[in-house]
């Protein structure tokens, strides 16, 4: 779908759409191989799982033939649902978290407390947040971190709605909720230095994530222990 603007964003965006040339090499090379042994078809199917990401050759391959080996009615199901995905998802219009309407569930739910914003860097987050059951109030999702190097300044995140959120004065607490590594935490130095003037309160998760590692892959427990372990910036 199409990339609009981060700060007012609808549609969602698509990760990662190009890989890399040298990814783009390993999977052409194995898409042509399969290709040759197998035809032209499975070799594209294989070749296509390979560009998802943590699926390597033989990954692919074994959910190539398990594709293979489904019902039409049921491999139909599959790439309709895809493009279910693709074509009815959209940001949320006040957090940006994966939604099918304007607002998402979370933030028309009413019973949440409002007064306690947890910042995190994708919607995928929020998945990990809310199987524990711990945070009870709203989120903000900045749709990346901060990374010069890669030409990601400020603007090119959410932090403007961030902002625009916080000047109501109903929020009393920002979790600051970015991945444990250094371009988290340099996205999580700088919104502490813009939030802490307007009296509001700043907290960082606790480490009981691992340094270097990302909020989508830990398990719930962990997480819960790094909400409780949260302290002042």
């Amino acid at each position: 779908m199409e990339q609009g603007d981060r700060n007012g964003r609808t549609t969602v965006k698509d990760h990662e759409a190009a890989p890399q040339t040298s990814s783009r090499g390993k999977l052409v090379k194995a898409g042509a191989q399969a290709s040759e042994i197998s035809g032209k078809a499975l070799g594209r199917m294989i070749e296509a799982f390979m560009g998802l990401p943590g699926i390597g050759k033989k990954s692919a391959q074994r959910l190539a033939f398990a594709v293979l080996g489904m019902t039409k009615e049921e491999a139909a199901g599959i790439a309709q649902a895809i493009l279910d995905l693709k074509n009815n998802s959209r940001y949320c219009s006040v957090c940006n978290n994966i939604t099918e309407d304007t607002v998402c569930s979370i933030c028309r739910d009413e019973k949440r407390d409002g007064s306690r914003i947890c910042v995190v860097e994708e919607p995928s987050n929020i998945l990990i947040f809310e199987k524990t059951g711990i945070h009870r109030g709203r989120y903000h999702v900045l749709l990346g971190a901060l990374s010069p190097l890669d030409g990601i300044a400020p603007r090119d995140l959410t932090i403007n709605g961030l902002m625009e959120r916080l000047g109501s004065g109903a929020v009393k607490e920002v979790i600051i909720a970015t991945n444990p590594t250094v371009k988290g935490e340099a996205t999580a130095i700088y919104l502490s230095k813009l939030i802490k003037p307007l009296g509001i309160s700043v907290t960082r998760i606790a480490y009981g994530l691992p340094v270097g590692g990302d909020i989508e892959y830990a398990d719930e427990s962990t997480v819960s222990r790094a909400i409780d372990g949260r302290r002042e910036m």
